[in-house]
């Protein structure tokens, strides 16, 4: 198996997964997962494909993420490595599409207009 390349995406977060056979190892922009994420939660984030589909401790993770904040570039990488892991068996898809893994996320911030102090706020109103 060479190295599979595919793109996750979570409001302005992009995620670009290298993965490959290995023992484990996730490496985010040079760091460790622990050091990149600290906290559990988003640590599980990043994990759940694997763990879903059993394949704990198979593959090597190497990913590029920008943009964003930290929980949009966790599920930007959760997306990711859902799509690589249809790539690899597409037995996969079964347990990863109920899960909603495989669905791209589109809420994005709304604009701000003119006007206005937010996309939806209004200046305070005096009557007089």
């Amino acid at each position: 198996m060479e190295t599979i390349h595919k793109i996750g995406r979570r409001k302005t977060a992009v995620a670009r997964v290298y993965v490959s056979k290995g023992k484990g190892k996730i490496t985010i922009n040079k760091r460790d997962l622990q050091q990149y994420f600290p906290t559990a939660t988003l640590q599980y984030k990043v994990k759940q494909p694997f763990t879903l589909t059993s394949t704990d401790g198979e593959y090597d993770v190497n990913v590029n993420v920008y943009g964003g904040g930290i929980t949009g570039q966790a599920e930007a990488i959760r997306l990711a490595l859902s799509r690589v892991l249809c790539e690899i068996d597409a037995e996969n898809r079964t347990t990863l599409k109920p899960e909603g893994l495989l669905t791209r996320d589109p809420r994005m911030v709304e604009r701000k207009k003119f006007g206005q102090k937010k996309a939806r706020k209004k200046f305070q109103f005096s009557k007089r």
